[in-house]
């Protein structure tokens, strides 16, 4: 069985790289405009996890207010780092230049992931547009026979397989920028509560002393 599957793999493996290369040379940039995407789709998926937002009970961070000693991860840095704001405008202070340092990196990749997921269906068209060349240009020069329809197939395929592959590409694009702008959107909804919080608790304080 196992060798069986192995077969199948190859097969596949060797299908999909003769498809790839008959969309020519817009193929190559496509390609690199998935690996970015791609590459940071997951980069920001696994730092927006790394932040621990989403395991951490809100009754537990609020413990963590009161008793330094028991803060743990991203969270509990966080709180170390605003802690030492003795009034309202100081910790509002500490949290916007927060806001600024956890929530930029994260906007310009999901700049960057957009741009591609715009790149890769207009490298597609410009893909189809070149086979469409390629096939005007062997219908013109041909005399006709197995030659001109061969070129005239490569042409179009090389225009089909460069708009499919771009709208595969950006449609994946679309999915994870939606995945992540959402999880993105839900850390940044995080930060301005445990700020309001935060506030609440100091100004309480003050209001006591």
């Amino acid at each position: 069985m196992p060798e069986v599957l192995r077969e199948h793999i190859t097969a596949l493996s060797e299908q999909a790289v003769s498809i790839w290369l008959s969309g020519g040379w817009s193929m190559v940039a496509i390609a690199f405009i998935a690996i970015v995407m791609f590459s940071l789709s997951v980069n920001v998926q696994l730092k927006l996890s790394a932040k621990g937002f989403k395991k951490v009970k809100e009754k537990a961070w609020r413990h963590w207010i009161n008793h330094p000693k028991k803060r743990q991860g991203h969270i509990g840095e966080i709180l170390d780092f605003v802690e030492s704001a003795s009034t309202v405008e100081e910790m509002r202070s500490y949290f916007e230049e927060l806001h600024s340092r956890e929530t930029k990196p994260f906007v310009r990749d999901l700049r960057v992931i957009k741009i591609c997921v715009s790149a890769a269906p207009l490298l597609g068209l410009l893909g189809t547009v070149t086979g469409m060349l390629s096939t005007f240009d062997a219908l013109a020069k041909g005399s006709g026979g197995d030659k001109t329809m061969g070129m005239v197939a490569e042409g179009i395929s090389e225009a089909l397989v460069t708009t499919e592959t771009g709208l595969i590409i950006a449609l994946s694009g679309l999915l994870f920028s939606y995945i992540i702008t959402r999880k993105f959107e839900s850390y940044k909804a995080f930060l301005a509560h445990m700020e309001t919080v935060c506030t609440q608790k100091l100004h309480k304080k003050n209001l006591k002393n």
